[in-house]
């Protein structure tokens, strides 16, 4: 047999010792680089000192590598590249910042790395065709960074290879339209990922280090490497059944497996002793806490698991670690918004407490007290150490786009110089409209949420033209944040109405499952209920009725279409699914395999899957529809909206495709979002003409 001579994480053939593909340096300079009125920083990392911070910005144009001193107003571009910028990652030596990236928008990744300066940048993983890499943790001091590889099963084509646009399909004015039905024919089963994990080295001195592989899990990440290199803490499994798994490198033995919340990846850390493993987790719970899991304990979840942190009615949504592991940034879920401790932590010795009421009492007990943390807007993104006694959080909120605010020590959050103002981060022209919390009932007894933003001129009690606006996921939730599709359709006298259906997160396990197999039909009249329920709240005028959503918020527009055809005037779908045959054939076989736990398994469940498709009902079809979606979507491959498109032109009906060049399943170049707000709100206020 002839050996494999390509390196395991670039894909390139190799003789000697292996070694990263090297990029040069070149960042972009102060002269070269397009800056915007509106643009938003988030994702920060800090070096060791905290001193400089990398993080992602738009402000070119579409998300890239930035730095700034933490004090210092000056950011400087370290990456000019057109990949979209999606995760950093600074090293604890200082010596590299790792990031991964989305060529041309698509669901394909690369991890990179590059130094400080801007120079030694390297791609890390992911170079090989058909391969995605995802940044993993670094080991404690800094000379190695674990990486995931994902390789399609040899044999396979690659998912998009399964979308050439049907026959008939032509392009003008930037639109793509689609005349007949048409489409591929014999349509393969998804290939199955094989996921494989490393520690590398990004200088190259030294040859990867394999940790662990996975062939039947979802996802594969790396979280954390003990301060010995002794353990690894993984985290896997598809959606609504992450596990969190402790292994001892490249034995495939695990130590310890818990169950995980979804959201975040990044679940947990071991104790600089790693006896313990702290982790966000809802195991064999409604809302995700902060669990301690004993590593020298029996090995019984009962006796080894002890609850550190929790609230009696929302979910720990993001967990980070600060003060060099010391204490626990807890940023919490409270329907909605974001409520931001920090919780000491020591080798095990951390006692509990129930919710933010603690006082001076609790400490006396020897009950852990938390530190409260102001926050300026109302969600918190992503929180990050910033030396030894301070932190970075990510904001965002209704009123901006996400920025970066620093705390130093136990001081009060303050934007950093270098983030965009508030006014910067929004269109100039009217103020931000602060939407408002409603709670539907839906016709089984069920209570929704949801927010709702009011178009400014609309007299109270005045019936006004809305757009219902479904989420992604299904496992996203409805935030209050500011979102320039919304403040377009505002801007138009369009209220919106963004409701959290069931199957969302933020309200608990069972809610989140309540859409599992048959229960999708259910999460469907449940847009329904909640374009009732605004209906008789006098909010929104039944005859000027629009739907819309994005992913599987698209896929529930078409689903809500073909089954309230009365009810709305016309939809726009974004990247949404509209055939779960095609959409699993189609699109990367992780999701694949994710997906077939939410809405059935492709072969078993194939009548299931048929019945919820809404081209099985495209015949019901009756009004206008707009698809939008991104030529690089591997996600949901763009044959979803091509077909459906299709089918309504059959029909005799008004339906238009906008195909993105160069986006993938999220949309995140300025032009490409503009292009898509103002093609959407034009299409909705055509069809939702005043009375």
């Amino acid at each position: 047999m002839a050996t494999d001579t390509r390196h395991p994480l670039t894909g390139r053939h190799r003789t000697g010792a292996p070694t990263a593909r090297h990029l040069g340096g070149a960042a972009g300079t102060p002269d070269d680089r397009p800056r915007l009125g509106a643009h938003a920083c988030w994702y920060p990392a800090a070096d060791p000192a905290a001193e400089q911070v990398a993080f992602i910005c738009d402000r070119g144009g579409w998300p890239q590598l930035w730095t700034a001193p933490v004090g210092g107003s000056e950011a400087r571009l370290l990456d000019a590249a057109s990949d979209h910028v999606t995760e950093v990652s600074w090293s604890p030596d200082g010596r590299w910042i790792a990031y991964t990236v989305s060529p041309g928008g698509s669901g394909h990744t690369r991890v990179l790395c590059v130094r400080p300066d801007g120079s030694d940048r390297r791609i890390l993983a992911g170079a090989a065709p058909g391969s995605s890499a995802y940044l993993g943790c670094w080991t404690r001091d800094g000379t190695a960074l674990a990486v995931t590889i994902a390789e399609p099963t040899p044999g396979h084509p690659a998912p998009h290879e399964h979308t050439e646009r049907p026959a008939g399909w032509t392009e003008r004015d930037g639109h793509a339209a689609l005349l007949h039905d048409g489409g591929p024919e014999d349509l393969a089963p998804p290939a199955r990922d094989r996921l494989s994990a490393y520690l590398v080295d990004p200088a190259a001195v030294s040859a990867p280090v394999f940790l662990a592989e996975e062939t039947e899990a979802a996802t594969l990440r790396v979280c954390d490497i003990s301060q010995d290199g002794g353990l690894a803490l993984l985290r896997r499994g598809p959606r609504g059944r992450r596990e969190a798994v402790v292994v001892r490198p490249a034995d495939p033995t695990p130590l310890r497996v818990l169950g995980v919340a979804d959201g975040d990846p990044w679940i947990g850390r071991f104790s600089p002793d790693a006896r313990t493993v702290w982790l966000r987790s809802d195991h064999q719970r409604e809302f995700a806490a902060l669990l301690a899991l004993d590593l020298d304990g029996p090995g019984d979840p009962a006796r080894d698991v002890r609850v550190l942190a929790q609230r009696a009615d929302c979910d720990l949504e993001l967990l980070a670690f600060v003060e060099h592991g010391r204490r626990a940034a807890l940023a919490w879920n409270v329907l909605g918004t974001s409520a931001l401790e920090t919780l000491p932590l020591t080798d095990g010795e951390t006692a509990p407490y129930e919710g933010a009421e603690d006082t001076g009492e609790a400490e006396e007990s020897g009950t852990a007290v938390p530190r409260a943390v102001e926050l300026e807007h109302e969600v918190v993104t992503r929180v990050a150490p910033a030396g030894p006694d301070g932190m970075l959080v990510a904001l965002s909120g209704s009123q901006r786009r996400p920025g970066v605010w620093h705390l130093p020590g136990a001081a009060l959050p303050a934007p950093a110089p270098w983030t965009a103002r508030d006014a910067d981060t929004v269109p100039p022209g009217p103020a931000p409209v602060r939407p408002v919390p409603l709670r539907p009932t839906a016709r089984d007894g069920l209570l929704l949420g949801g927010w709702y933003r009011r178009a400014p001129g609309h007299a109270d009690g005045e019936p006004a033209p809305c757009v219902i606006h479904l989420h992604g996921g299904p496992e996203e939730q409805e935030r209050p944040v500011f979102d320039p599709l919304y403040h377009e359709l505002l801007g138009r006298g369009l209220d919106v109405f963004a409701p959290d259906v069931r199957g969302s997160s933020g309200w608990g396990r069972t809610f989140r499952d309540a859409d599992l197999g048959e229960g999708r039909f259910a999460a469907i009249q449940d847009v329904a209920d909640c374009a009732a329920y605004v209906i008789e709240s006098g909010l929104a005028d039944p005859r000027r009725l629009a739907v819309m959503g994005h992913s599987y918020g698209g896929y529930l527009t078409l689903a809500s279409l073909v089954w309230h055809p009365e009810l709305f005037r016309t939809g726009v779908t974004v990247c949404g699914m509209s055939d779960f045959a095609t959409f699993f054939a189609g699109t990367e076989p992780w999701l694949a395999d994710s997906a077939a736990h939410k809405y059935g398994h492709p072969e078993r469940d194939q009548a299931l899957l048929r019945a919820l498709s809404p081209m099985s009902r495209v015949d019901a079809l009756r009004v206008p529809l707009l698809a939008i979606h991104g030529e690089h979507d591997t996600n949901v491959p763009p044959l979803e909206s091509e077909q459906i498109v299709a089918a309504a032109r059959n029909l005799g009906l008004e339906a238009e495709l906008l195909l993105l060049h160069e986006e993938g399943h999220d949309f995140r170049r300025a032009e490409s979002r503009r292009l898509f707000r103002l093609t959407a709100a034009d299409w909705i206020q055509r069809r939702l003409p005043p009375v």
